[in-house]
């Protein structure tokens, strides 16, 4: 076989894996950082999910150019497998081998590479699947948790999830993570509520009641509902302050909690006292900045506290440099707190313009649009151009709360049949 058939068979084979290379094969430069700085925040201690944490975040460093840390971080995942898992070997290092398999290859040693799909074959034949065209259960979970934080597939998630449990049952840590995954899409606004899915959160957390965050997820939900939750939001934020600190350690959901329960300003004082007592975790100033968001925008009935707002804008400013690579929507939390100041006007406006300028991702844009639509409709009175942005968040076609809110503001316009766009809102509503 000619040097050509070797590597054309090599890639052939690559190819047909199943793993990171395969299931991501086109995200931008801009969602690779922002994927980095958020797996980065993501905590080690106790995560039942650590092998997948390093399979992905090696996969980010390759996609970054930084091969040598991608190596480190696979073999992290190797290891965190055997750790979690309680074995050597298992259909769980199917993805690590195949990853492993692909870096190798991109590195230039095909035959580290040869040897790693050996080990994926072999791993195969020792746990087969009940047939050819399905996955092994474990391979279903990690696909479905990668996804999840690719943000591609969403109509697939749930199928993967269900797919996984069903085969085993008995992994608490699946069906954890894919009532949460349900709770979350819900509460961003890109699925319907599903009808069973409180007796799903619930039966979830009296099989894993450690689980904070999905706890906190639960409670969150209840609230929505209309529920009283705010005595249980109490005592479970006493429970999240006092476990390690992460970013999946169930402050952010909490912080909801308690917004959902206007308790506003307990939500402040639950932030910062985080931030103060652990100073170095740049995650929780992102929380703390966004409680004082919260209060400036959604709960000054009885007008704006200046102070707030230079507390605000000093926090904000120290989060965007923070997360330099990603640091998007903390830059347009700025610029509606600037448009809330009677001195910072032009601050809005510029920063604002700014954004309007920049590359961004189609969900970005969509955000942006929708944010800006609201700014020019409430802060500068600019009705038309409000229509205009309106338009341009609808017509992207991400399902989402923010373009949902842009279709019923439209709707509501057209309603009225007195501004002068009331055709072409008709018209953009008609072809969506």
């Amino acid at each position: 076989m000619s040097a050509y058939q070797t590597q054309t068979t090599l890639r052939s084979k690559l190819e047909a894996l199943e793993c990171h290379f395969t299931w991501a094969l086109d995200l931008s430069k801009i969602f690779i950082l922002r994927l980095h700085d958020k797996l980065v925040d993501i905590g080690t201690e106790g995560n039942s999910w650590l092998g997948h944490i390093y399979n992905l975040r090696g996969f980010i460093q390759c996609k970054l150019d930084s091969t040598e840390d991608a190596l480190s971080f696979f073999l992290q995942a190797a290891e965190a497998f055997r750790q979690v898992r309680g074995a050597d070997e298992g259909p769980w290092l199917v993805v690590n081998y195949g990853n492993l398999a692909w870096l190798h290859h991109l590195m230039g040693d095909q035959a580290e590479s040869e040897a790693y799909l050996s080990k994926v074959d072999a791993l195969k034949k020792k746990y087969p699947t009940p047939s050819e065209d399905e996955l092994h259960a474990e391979l279903y979970a990690e696909k479905a948790w990668t996804v999840t934080m690719l943000d591609i597939e969403r109509e697939l998630v749930s199928d993967y999830f269900q797919k996984a449990i069903r085969m085993q049952p008995d992994m608490v840590e699946w069906n954890t993570s894919h009532v949460i995954w349900l709770a979350n899409a819900f509460i961003r606004g890109s699925t319907e509520m599903e009808a069973d899915i409180l007796d799903k959160m619930r039966d979830a957390e009296e099989q894993d009641p450690e689980n904070l965050y999905l706890a906190a997820y639960y409670l969150q939900l209840r609230a929505k509902e209309g529920q009283d939750v705010a005595d249980e939001a109490h005592e479970l934020a006493e429970r999240v302050s006092i476990n390690p600190v992460s970013s999946y350690s169930a402050m952010r959901a909490i912080l909801h909690v308690y917004r959902t329960c206007r308790l506003i300003d307990e939500a402040i004082d639950l932030a910062a006292k985080a931030v103060e007592n652990n100073p170095e975790e740049r995650y929780l100033k992102r929380f703390a900045a966004l409680t004082l968001k919260w209060k400036i925008i959604y709960f000054s009935e009885s007008g704006v506290d200046e102070s707030m707002i230079g507390r605000a804008v000093s926090l904000y400013k120290e989060v965007i440099s923070l997360y330099p690579d990603s640091s998007f929507v903390v830059e347009m939390d700025l610029a509606n707190i600037y448009a809330k100041s009677t001195g910072r006007q032009n601050e809005a406006k510029c920063l604002f313009q700014e954004l309007l300028k920049r590359k961004l991702e189609p969900a970005e844009k969509q955000l942006l649009y929708n944010q800006y639509a609201k700014y020019l409709f409430f802060d500068l009175k600019d009705y038309n151009k409000s229509v205009e942005y309106n338009m341009k968040a609808a017509v992207i076609p991400i399902k989402s709360y923010h373009r949902e809110n842009s279709i019923k503001a439209l709707v509501k316009t057209k309603n009225k049949g007195r501004h002068p766009k009331c055709r072409e809102i008709e018209e953009c509503l008609k072809n969506l």
